[in-house]
């Protein structure tokens, strides 16, 4: 683990969309200013996964990536990281500059004030930080889930586009009242959950928080080695809703027809009618395809990360 001072004697790389705006572009400029203050700054300016990867393969080892945007820009430094084999041989530090911000909200970052939180990160310790593999190899950084949840996606990527955050809660709502769940066995450790009904919704991960907020994992941290799980029956219209209210304080783990647990994997074997087709995910905020089996096996400490704040 690298010191405050041995990660300043290397430039640290700041990883940008290429693609942004003016307005976001005069905030990249403040936070490479705050930076500058104490170490050496480069700015890699990225527009896809070549661009991306190429930056990240020429840091040097024990130097520092931050990254500037939303958790889509988390999880994509973190996946190129892991595909050039450097998860552990540099230390990420994140500013938030997202829609969402939800992996920023379980470790304590304050969304509103980047120069600050750059700034913060200066002096930061680094921490060893969990990642969840999926089956097909990819990672996750904060969270996937199968059932409502992905279905919710789908209906709010129209709206999520047209307004923002805003996009999330319609997508939920027209999701959440056409959801049927579907049939399908739970084994969290290889153990068995035990059936109680059709699944509405199965979640894993690391990070607390999805949609810019909704606390879907209230008790998930990527620091401690453990998957938090919750686990869902709640598929009758009057449990549906009353899932969906508790859900926005994070008590719905709290419900008779929901349940959280805690593990190092996951999985989720559909059955019924949906095994004809497969039903999709949803994995760092992306659609997966649709498949007849979903799981997922807890990395512990695989990469490291800049925390500002305590958690």
């Amino acid at each position: 683990m690298s010191s405050p001072d041995q990660r300043s004697s290397s430039p640290w790389t700041v990883v940008v969309n290429a693609a942004a705006g003016s307005s976001e572009g005069d905030v990249v400029d403040r936070v490479v200013g705050a930076l500058r203050e104490e170490v050496e700054v480069e700015v890699a300016h990225t527009s896809g996964l070549d661009d991306l990867t190429a930056a990240l393969e020429q840091v040097p080892s024990g130097a520092t990536v931050v990254v500037l945007g939303g958790d889509g820009s988390v999880h994509a430094v973190v996946a190129a990281l892991d595909r050039v084999d450097r998860l552990r041989d540099v230390v990420v530090g994140l500013v938030p500059l997202g829609t969402g911000n939800d992996f920023a909200r379980t470790i304590g970052l304050d969304p509103t004030d980047p120069v600050a939180t750059a700034r913060d990160l200066l002096g930061a310790p680094e921490r060893d930080t969990d990642l969840v593999r999926a089956e097909d190899g990819s990672i996750v950084v904060n969270a996937a889930h199968v059932g409502v949840g992905a279905d919710a996606a789908v209906a709010a990527k129209p709206w999520k586009e047209r307004f923002g955050i805003v996009g999330y809660a319609v997508g939920a709502i027209s999701s959440g009242f056409s959801a049927e769940g579907f049939r399908g066995e739970v084994h969290v450790d290889g153990k068995a959950v035990p059936v109680r009904g059709r699944l509405l919704q199965v979640a894993v991960g690391n990070g607390g928080f999805i949609g810019g907020g909704t606390p879907l994992l209230p008790n998930a941290d990527p620091f401690d080695g453990q998957l938090d799980v919750v686990v869902s029956w709640a598929d009758k219209p009057m449990r549906r809703l009353k899932y969906a209210w508790k859900l926005r304080s994070g008590r719905h783990v709290e419900g008779d027809d929901t349940e959280p647990l805690r593990g190092t994997s996951l999985s989720v074997l559909v059955r019924g009618s949906a095994l004809r087709e497969g039903i999709p995910g949803n994995s760092d905020g992306e659609l997966t395809d649709p498949t007849t089996t979903h799981s997922w096996t807890l990395e512990p400490g695989a990469w490291r990360l800049l925390v500002p704040t305590a958690t």
